[in-house]
């Protein structure tokens, strides 16, 4: 349908343009591809109160073709900015985790991704990226190779369940009604197994199954530290 893809097409540039850093030469919005304008017209909410509301040095990068590695959203950070990263050109499996997803829900999904990013982005710019909350000692080993690696690996699933409680409580607070189901989705793909690796989240998922586990009032980022910190305790 040409006249709907104009119209996200306009809505993107409306609202996304000044936040574009588009590092494959890309001129304008109009340069997106659909699958690229589709994500970020279903996670434009979420960046809307990222770069808006909380003033998050946020840009997006639109890669001109992934890497056999790349995921199709993620997030980086270079030089005080968080980076935004599509790398879906060339990316058969771009869409490969929503393919148990119904089409209507699948924004839905999408919105949850992009808050789990953002999460990210909350953490660098805090300063605070795989660091502790006050009362919770950090313990590194460094006798070996191998438990330097875990360690990493640790710390790594630790800043992941924590982007995935920011997207929960995102969902919580904007889509209450449609909560179990992004929150079994997440478990989902969240499952142990070799794919999920460092990235298996299900400590903390386990602790919010339903939307009950956040407390109303606060900021999203709030609201899943205090869960966040209830999986760590169950850490140590």
């Amino acid at each position: 349908m040409p006249g709907a893809c104009y119209s996200l097409i306009t809505m993107i540039k409306r609202a996304f343009l000044p936040l574009l850093l588009l590092t494959s030469g890309l001129a304008s919005a109009a340069d997106l591809t659909e699958m690229e304008i589709r994500w970020l017209s279903a996670g434009a909410a979420v960046l809307s109160y990222a770069k808006q509301d909380l003033k998050l040095p946020l840009d997006i990068t639109v890669q001109p073709q992934a890497g056999p590695n790349d995921v199709p959203l993620a997030l980086g950070y270079d030089k005080g900015r968080c980076k935004l990263v599509l790398s879906m050109r060339g990316n058969p499996n771009a869409e490969d985790i929503l393919n148990n997803v119904a089409p209507a829900q699948r924004p839905l999904m999408i919105e949850a991704m992009v808050a789990h990013e953002i999460g990210h982005c909350w953490r660098y710019a805090q300063g605070v990226w795989h660091v502790l909350p006050a009362g919770f000692e950090a313990s590194q080993n460094q006798a070996t190779p191998h438990e330097a690696a875990a360690d990493q690996l640790r710390d790594t699933r630790r800043e992941e369940g924590y982007a995935d409680l920011v997207a929960l409580a995102w969902i919580q607070q904007r889509h209450p009604d449609q909560y179990a189901t992004v929150a079994t989705w997440m478990r989902q793909v969240r499952a142990p197994s070799p794919a999920a690796g460092s990235h298996s989240t299900l400590n903390w998922l386990q602790l919010a199954s339903t939307g009950a586990a956040f407390t109303p009032g606060l900021p999203v980022f709030e609201q899943a530290s205090l869960v966040w910190r209830q999986g760590l305790l169950q850490e140590q």
